[in-house]
């Protein structure tokens, strides 16, 4: 697992003064390799043992580890450079950037993401999940931005395979179905920073009501994941260029793949049936003489 992508995913659990420690750490990995723990914790205008509690909130025992993982990590970004230059997760793309540099870019933080998604993607979380859904009477669907697009890519899979799915495309609509839910329906939402105030109050409503709810994030820690019956992380590094924004969006539809593939497999005649159907719908009966 990326030590990066777990200060990204964790920081907004953190303290003011650990979070600090890690928007230097996101700005400039390498300033771990450079400063001494006092030094760093002086650049944050901070104390030694917060420094050390930041280490233990990302799950190493102290700065000397963070040290070691830090250096092991970006040794191995460094030797993922090849001929065309692909910059270092964090980095920016510059006004002055080559086409080849913005693939190489893209390509570089995309597949980051997804390899780290699906490699530290918490499978007992995904089964309850993928029960959840499988044992809804209705599923609604909800994102905002890229996690909207998400969202109808949800409810185009499931919809396919004949479950009672809405996705709402405002937020009106959607903490209005929210409000209408039960115990036999579930809610899932997307929200990559787990901020957004109305995905927040979707989360919230659904679970007053009674539903239970499922959020993926790359916050866990998140407003919107106090709200989550289960909460599916994606492993994504932000930059303001928002080249990790474009990578959530990857990364969320790769848990979006795993979901609705282990939902249809669990209703394996089910799905087989209604996706010969649907797709026999938008042929049409003439469709084999046309081909």
């Amino acid at each position: 697992m990326s030590i990066q992508s777990v200060i990204y995913s964790r920081r907004q659990g953190l303290t003011p003064a650990a979070r600090r420690v890690a928007d230097a750490i996101i700005a400039n990995p390498a300033v771990v390799l450079d400063h001494t723990v006092t030094e760093l914790a002086q650049l944050c205008s901070t104390s030694d043992p917060t420094v050390v509690r930041f280490c233990r909130a990302v799950g190493l025992t102290g700065y000397a580890q963070l040290r070691l993982a830090m250096a092991a990590e970006l040794g191995r970004e460094d030797a993922s450079l090849t001929e065309v230059h692909e910059p270092a997760f964090g980095d920016d793309i510059s006004p002055d950037a080559t086409l080849a540099d913005i693939v190489a870019r893209i390509r570089f933080t995309e597949v980051m993401g997804l390899e780290e998604t699906t490699h530290n993607l918490d499978l007992a979380l995904l089964r309850s999940a993928v029960d959840l859904v499988s044992g809804a009477r209705s599923v609604n669907i909800y994102g905002v931005g890229a996690g909207a697009i998400v969202a109808e890519d949800l409810r185009y899979k499931l919809f396919r395979i004949g479950l009672n799915v809405s996705a709402f495309g405002n937020a009106d609509n959607a903490l209005m179905g929210a409000s209408l839910m039960s115990g036999q329906d579930v809610a899932v939402a997307f929200s990559h920073g787990g901020r957004t105030e109305s995905v927040v109050e979707f989360l919230r409503l659904a679970r007053t009501a009674g539903a239970p709810t499922v959020l993926v994030t790359n916050a866990p820690q998140s407003p919107a994941a106090a709200h989550a019956t289960v909460a599916l992380a994606t492993m994504v590094r932000e930059t303001a260029f928002r080249a990790g924004a474009m990578a959530s969006r990857i990364s969320q539809l790769a848990v979006v793949d795993c979901l609705f593939v282990a939902v249809a497999q669990g209703k394996y005649a089910q799905s087989v049936a209604a996706l010969g159907a649907t797709r026999s719908a938008v042929r049409g009966p003439d469709s084999a003489s046309r081909a």
